[in-house]
């Protein structure tokens, strides 16, 4: 009885076939005069989607998906018109509940009347609605124009976009949601002594008949990085889930998907290896071009957003230290601390006078200098001790909620990158 990935194997012979013999004399000459990377897409489950395809495997080498692209008119898909400004967040998951925190430390409170409904508002921002949708489809309806702003992860971005001029990137370290898409690969077996990128390419067993079998949900990304890297032989798999099995379970070689910490890699006898890290991940905000060109009042909104984002992000590293001081004068205590490794704060110490009043004095008298700094939370404790070297007392420490610059830099690269002029800006971020 011929096993199951002989049978796929097979399928995808035939199917390459047919997909070169007819395909255009001129794609044919290209292939035949440089290296193909035989890239193929298959499933391990099957899906409602894939009904449309009839079963058959997804021929996408290089060679095929450029004579697709010069071959094909493209029809722009046309939102429907609309005068609501809209923000698409995530729905479900752990990348919807950091995003709500991110919202609710910025004070950007998400009024939703009713849990079942999809679409919602931030009071402190009128006209702006929120929809809540798969972040997959965030992205979506960003290409398609049916929202204007939203908040995804770098993964699923890259995934989906495909390089879209049309969305722009305004904020790409919102913070939360941080991991990476990295390759997952057997401790065991053949692979045991596999531990970078390249010696995984140049293993002997990836032909046309046993190419490398990748199961993975990111086969846009995944198909873009093995063929930068000079893969030839890959066979891209799909599953809706437990990824980390499917090795075990001889049903792929490898994986590519999210890695937090690690651990599920390691409890399933996975190991990643050098070179195999192919995307840094975390959420972004990011908007759609045509939106942010055309509606002054979205370009407002994104600069309040982009403003909010990044003065609560620079607080949450600080603490604001306070400080009693003993000097003969505000400058003295301040070139004191100013000569201090960590003391100096971001701009500088703010020094003024302390009064208190002693039983026999008839009036308040000045004693001390507070001095107050702001010191990173991962060095408040040496910061404390060289204060109290210096003859500080009483010292005080509290969280930070906002540090607001005189304007974020990533606003005035975003208003460079939409072609306008940073210098023409107004205070509520409209340019004109």
């Amino acid at each position: 009885m011929q096993s199951i990935r002989g049978r796929q194997m097979s399928s995808v012979k035939s199917f390459r076939s047919r997909a070169l013999s007819a395909a255009p004399a001129i794609a044919r000459g290209n292939a035949a005069r440089s290296p193909r990377h035989l890239v193929v897409s298959a499933s391990l489950s099957r899906r409602p989607e894939d009904d449309g395809l009839g079963g058959k495997l997804l021929m996408n080498s290089a060679d095929d998906e450029a004579s697709n692209a010069m071959g094909a008119g493209v029809t722009k898909y046309k939102a429907a018109p609309r005068k609501s400004l809209r923000m698409g967040l995530p729905s479900k998951g752990r990348m919807a509940e950091d995003t709500m925190d991110l919202l609710k430390d910025c004070a950007l409170s998400v009024y939703k009347p009713n849990p079942r409904q999809y679409v919602a508002k931030i009071p402190q921002i009128p006209g702006l609605e929120v929809w809540f949708q798969r972040a997959s489809d965030v992205v979506r309806k960003l290409r398609y124009g049916d929202i204007d702003l939203g908040i995804v992860g770098t993964d699923m971005f890259e995934e989906l976009t495909d390089g879209d001029p049309d969305l722009v990137v305004c904020h790409e370290a919102l913070g939360f949601g941080q991991c990476h898409l990295a390759l997952g690969i057997p401790m065991t077996g053949k692979f045991a002594d596999i531990n970078t990128l390249e010696q995984l390419r140049n293993m002997p067993d990836w032909t046309p008949e046993t190419p490398l079998r990748v199961v993975t949900g990111y086969h846009n990304i995944a198909r873009r990085f093995f063929i930068q890297h000079g893969f030839k032989h890959v066979v891209l798999l799909s599953a809706d889930g437990a990824l980390e099995a499917a090795p075990a379970m001889g049903s792929a070689d490898i994986i590519l998907d999210l890695v937090s910490t690690g651990v599920t890699l390691r409890e399933n006898n996975l190991k990643e290896i050098e070179g195999g890290n192919i995307l840094e991940s975390q959420g972004i905000l990011v908007a759609n071009r045509k939106s942010l060109l055309e509606r002054p009042e979205l370009l407002e909104i994104v600069h309040e957003l982009i403003e909010r984002f990044d003065g609560h992000l620079k607080a949450a590293q600080y603490y604001s230290v306070i400080a009693n001081m003993r000097g003969e004068s505000p400058e003295q205590v301040a070139d004191l601390l100013l000569q201090a490794p960590g003391l100096q704060g971001l701009q500088g110490p703010t020094i003024c006078n302390v009064y208190n009043r002693t039983p026999e004095a008839t009036n308040a008298e000045h004693h001390f200098y507070a001095a107050t700094i702001c010191v990173r939370k991962k060095q408040l404790y040496s910061a404390v001790k060289a204060l109290q070297k210096l003859g500080g007392s009483g010292v005080l420490v509290q969280p930070m909620t906002y540090i607001f610059d005189e304007e974020p830099e990533r606003w005035t690269k975003l208003l460079i990158s939409l072609g306008l002029d940073p210098a023409k800006s107004n205070g509520n971020g409209a340019a004109h």
